[in-house]
């Protein structure tokens, strides 16, 4: 018996590769390499991993993990050279590139990205593009791990935090509560409940999620039933967290503040939860009552885990193959040249405090002000000002605000006043991108809206201020971000908001001209504190 298994190549010729055993070496060797190259990705994962939004994470891989050993069931082994691996290995390489991007950026949300376009590469490299496409699912729930990037997020959050206000306002009416809702401030009178980001039904929306997958995956019913039970997760939750709201609005009016905190709170929120996969269940039921031959809804759902430790031990023994040895140089060639490559120092600016902003400018004067402490957690800015300027040739002020951040990456990144306005009850007209020529022939591309607020309205200007250019579109902004990021350094950048108000016998032109006058004399002044 010799020492050494010869393995037929995919072009035909005779291989020897190693003993037994070896191809789980390489597969070993080419996870070492791999984990180098997204490590900054892990330690992201798990901070997150840490907050109350993603505190599910964890439970994510293990059930991914059951829905591949149960799918490896379906995949016989084969003595048959697998002829189709050059797909996985070319997935392996553009993860692997991608997570060195991020890693040079150092945006942690590409590496993870990455990270699972890697595990499916692996699969397709291991098992071949033809046995190995049937694992889409396991790899597919993975995303359900990660947290949804800061630029998404904020978007999200924002309009769940809108409509579960909205029709959490609803449920108290129903309940005869007379009640006023400002933006996501719930007004029953004596007590005034804010629903904050925590309580948008972001926790509860990606479990429900994941969880709707995971049955989906394992429910044997028409394919029509996966469909509806993925599409339907996301407005159930919604709908009960509106629920849950609208409860707590009338609990509160009859018993007082103490039923919107503490161990009641967080327990409302896991009676919500557990009811979204209540909620999820019956729908399945239901579905199954207007089959022709309707099936109980125990024996529709594909729940066997007997063999696992068999497939278990069948996936730990992996079938060596050039395909993975090259994915395993891949990652070890990726590792070691990010290991070499000298260490990249973000570029540091010299600029001016924004609180040394001048408080007259030519005839304004402004009245410099701050924003409250849990808005300014919120904002993250490392640096901001805020002030009222007034001008004896005007009928109205001029509301001006900046916010400076030295980094847009590893998590920090410009709010958008899209997002941000809206939850304070303004009700807003279309977003317009246009471009103003002022007096001194300057040009300013920005966004222009009308909101409104009762009989109060306001013309709002805001642009992106990004290392020399102004920008007004907010993918564009961080797309511009990562740029930088690899040709000069700099990730920093600021946002320019300015705001008046529009006297009830005054036009939207006037307070056009109003800012346009106001923005010809201090925009000059912008760049000692927010550099090109």
């Amino acid at each position: 018996m010799t020492v050494f298994s010869e393995i037929k190549s995919n072009r035909g010729f005779r291989l020897p590769l190693a003993f037994k055993g070896i191809g789980s070496l390489w597969f070993g060797l080419a996870v070492v390499a791999a984990v180098a190259v997204f490590w900054r990705g892990f330690g992201s994962l798990l901070e997150a991993w840490q907050t109350p939004e993603y505190s599910y994470g964890p439970v994510i891989p293990l059930l991914s993990a059951y829905i591949f050993l149960r799918q490896m069931k379906s995949v016989a082994p084969t003595d048959r050279p697998v002829t189709d691996r050059g797909t996985g290995v070319a997935v392996v390489a553009v993860a692997l590139f991608i997570g060195l991007l991020g890693n040079i950026v150092r945006i942690p949300d590409i590496i993870t990205y990455a990270f699972i376009l890697w595990v499916g590469g692996m699969i397709l490299v291991c098992f071949g593009l033809r046995r190995g496409w049937c694992f889409w699912p396991a790899v597919l729930h993975l995303v359900f791990m990660l947290p949804l990037p800061q630029i998404i997020y904020w978007q999200v959050s924002s309009f769940l935090q809108t409509v579960s206000s909205q029709i959490g306002v609803e449920v108290i009416v129903l309940l005869g509560i007379p009640v006023y809702l400002d933006g996501n401030v719930i007004d029953l009178g004596v007590y005034k409940l804010l629903v904050a980001e925590a309580c948008s039904g972001l926790r509860y929306l990606f479990p429900v999620m994941s969880f709707s997958f995971v049955y989906a995956v394992l429910y044997t019913g028409p394919v029509w039933h996966k469909i509806v039970l993925l599409l339907s997760a996301a407005p159930i939750t919604v709908l009960m967290n509106s629920f849950r709201i609208g409860v707590i609005g009338a609990l509160v009016d009859n018993f007082g503040i103490a039923q919107a905190e503490g161990f009641l709170h967080a327990f409302e929120g896991w009676v919500i939860f557990t009811a979204c996969i209540v909620i999820l269940f019956g729908l399945a039921a239901l579905m199954q009552r207007m089959q022709p031959n309707p099936r109980p809804l125990g024996e529709t759902i594909d729940l066997d885990f007997s063999g696992l430790g068999t497939q278990i031990r069948r996936a730990g023994a992996i079938v060596p193959s050039p395909a993975l040895i090259t994915a395993m140089l891949l990652a070890a060639t990726a590792a070691l040249g990010w290991h070499l490559a000298p260490a990249s120092t973000p570029v540091t600016v010299e600029r001016e405090p924004l609180v040394l902003f001048p408080d007259r400018i030519g005839d304004w004067r402004g009245q410099p002000g701050r924003i409250e402490p849990n808005v300014e957690r919120v904002l993250g800015a490392d640096d901001y000002y805020i002030a009222r300027y007034a001008s004896p040739a005007e009928t109205q002020p001029v509301n001006f605000f900046v916010a400076w951040y030295a980094k847009q990456n590893e998590g920090e990144g410009i709010h958008s006043p899209q997002v941000c306005i809206p939850s304070g009850g303004w009700e807003v007209s279309e977003w317009t991108t246009t471009t103003v020529t002022l007096a001194t022939g300057e040009t300013v591309p920005l966004v222009r809206a009308i909101i409104q607020k009762g009989l109060a309205r306001q013309l709002v200007y805001y642009w992106f201020e990004a290392r020399g250019r102004r920008l007004t579109n907010d993918y564009v902004a961080k797309a511009y971000t990562v740029w930088d990021s690899v040709t000069i350094g700099r990730t920093d950048g600021a946002l320019v908001r300015l705001v008046t108000p529009i006297g009830t016998r005054e036009s939207e032109a006037a307070g056009e001209a109003r800012l346009a006058r106001f923005m010809a004399e201090s925009l000059p002044l912008l760049p000692r504190f927010v550099p090109n």
